[in-house]
């Protein structure tokens, strides 16, 4: 494949046609290159199509538009663009692919916070991001939907991901990457969808690492539909629009997307499903997913795994842009119950009235005996960030310890703490600094911008970027980080004046309360 320059502008020969990229800071840039044909029309719902041949040279210096979402007004189905950034178009690097989060309902890989530059310059690393199907369109499951080319019938969002990684493989070289060294990274939805792919047949043998970050795994009733329930939505769906299921591909995107905000809206208890409680992320389809972490054996590549201190500020902090918005925050005992039981809900179709208090008391007894904070909005944040996300990453990495098969993982607790009134080291504080966008002006408030954060940033960016190209991570000024024992000091802290050490995982009392329900495991 040949690359052709002129000034200011890069030109890469795709397997669909030319396009023609930016030369930025010393990096070469390309913006909103289709990685598949627009899943518009008949084409909504179906497996994801190899991007239309075009003649001459297609213009790649704007990113697409996100993919049909709340808050972007500009958001559209035409959405499937993935975005490149590479120190060398004629060389051959390592590939990072970064998968973004936001609840497999909102997220591009536009938005500001992962613009790649940094750590392509830095890394010495190509890096990707792209968009993918969300919400109705890209998570659910109906018989009626069945793609009669490929027999999928559920996960379009997924599928998109698995073509992005098949695309990056087949064209990565003309835009200086190595297709043969691909390490795949993402954070929440992203951190599980890239944990997914090392058991996909599509993908597996393509993936030579990955970095799962606050990685949102999914289960049921929290973080995902059942099949049956999955197939009730959108019946009812169509119902609403006086149509069969096969008629969705028909009614209006901005239309379909808000009735299927309508279904989940409100007390989870009154919603027409019992699961999807919390988010609507992969269904259980019998061919793609088949199981989900925990029941899968643990990947057999190299992990980096990571995890924020304080996962559940992101949810609890008003400041935070979260998605529903935070609730107020606890002030009392009888406050903090039922705000925590409204957490269980998240996890369970049903949670026992006494449930809560016994959280709470194991909660607090567990901060007492560790000497931290034990008030209403710390105990409720604490219990928020573990049942969605730190018990789960800490027990899967456990579990990875133990299996001899299993490819080397390293543990990561990212400890940098957000400027006050914000508090902790809330969920996806890491893409921040992992993309140097702490200091963004929708960043900056709440992650501040001085030469500690530099500090932090660089050291994740050579932790990430020895990882891509070595497979083992190491930064200067870290110290020796090993492959992750259980109950030795393995872990690292990275933030705070300290930079990083290594230490044994924390707060392990409190996940303990969350071993003996099946709902959080």
């Amino acid at each position: 494949m040949k690359i052709a320059a002129r000034t200011g502008t890069v030109v890469a020969q795709t397997a669909a046609g030319r396009v023609a990229g930016t030369r930025e800071g010393g990096l070469a840039v390309f913006r909103g290159v289709p990685y598949a044909a627009p899943p518009v029309g008949p084409l909504r719902f179906a497996s994801p199509r190899p991007p239309l041949p075009w003649t001459g040279v297609r213009d790649a210096t704007r990113f697409s538009p996100p993919f049909v979402q709340s808050g972007a007004p500009e958001s559209a189905e035409d959405a499937l663009y993935a975005n490149i950034w590479t120190p060398d178009p004629a060389g051959s690097r390592p590939v990072l692919v970064y998968v973004h989060g936001g609840a497999w309902q909102v997220g591009s890989g536009s938005v500001p916070t992962f613009d790649g530059a940094r750590p392509a310059a830095r890394g010495d690393l190509v890096v990707i991001n792209f968009n993918y199907r969300l919400g109705a369109f890209g998570w659910g499951l109906h018989d009626d939907l069945a793609d009669p080319d490929t027999g999928h019938l559920a996960n379009w969002g997924l599928q998109d991901q698995i073509a992005l990684v098949r695309w990056v493989h087949e064209n990565i070289a003309a835009f200086g990457g190595d297709p043969d060294d691909l390490t795949l990274c993402g954070t929440s939805a992203g951190g599980a969808s890239v944990w997914q792919m090392t058991h996909l047949p599509q993908t597996r043998d393509l993936v030579r690492r990955i970095i799962p970050i606050s990685a949102a795994h999914p289960r049921q009733p929290a973080f995902g539909l059942t099949p049956d329930d999955s197939r009730t939505v959108y019946r009812a769906l169509a119902a609403r629009f006086g149509t069969d299921v096969r008629g969705l591909r028909a009614v209006p995107a901005a239309d379909l997307h808000t009735a299927w905000l309508d279904v989940f809206s409100g007390d989870p208890d009154r919603r027409l499903v019992a699961s999807g409680r919390e988010y609507r992320g992969p269904v259980l389809d019998g061919r793609l997913v088949t199981a989900f972490a925990g029941e899968l054996p643990p990947p057999r590549v190299p992990v980096l795994s990571a995890y924020c201190a304080t996962e559940g500020s992101f949810f609890t902090d008003p400041l935070s842009p979260s998605y529903p918005p935070a609730p107020p925050a606890p002030t009392d005992e009888a406050g903090l119950r039922a705000a925590v039981h409204q957490v269980l809900a998240k996890t369970a179709a049903k949670v026992p009235e006494a449930l809560a208090a016994e959280c709470v008391a194991a909660y607090r007894a567990a901060a007492r005996a560790e000497g931290l904070a034990a008030d209403p909005r710390t105990l409720w944040t604490e219990v928020w960030g573990d049942a969605l996300f730190r018990h789960r990453i800490v027990r899967l990495a456990q579990q990875h310890a133990r299996t001899a098969d299993a490819g080397p993982l390293w543990l990561m607790e990212f400890a940098h703490p957000v400027r006050e009134p914000s508090y902790g080291t809330p969920h996806d504080a890491t893409s921040k600094f992992l993309f140097g966008s702490y200091g963004a002006e929708r960043n900056v408030r709440q992650f501040g911008d001085g030469p500690l954060e530099r500090r932090v940033s660089d050291t994740f960016i050579d932790l990430v970027a020895s990882f891509v190209h070595r497979g083992a991570p190491a930064a200067p000024g870290v110290p020796d980080w090993p492959v992750y024992t259980r109950g030795t000091p393995s872990t690292l802290i990275l933030g705070g004046p300290g930079i990083a050490r290594v230490a044994a995982t924390r707060k392990q009392a409190q996940l303990r309360f969350w071993d003996a329900l099946p709902t959080a495991a």
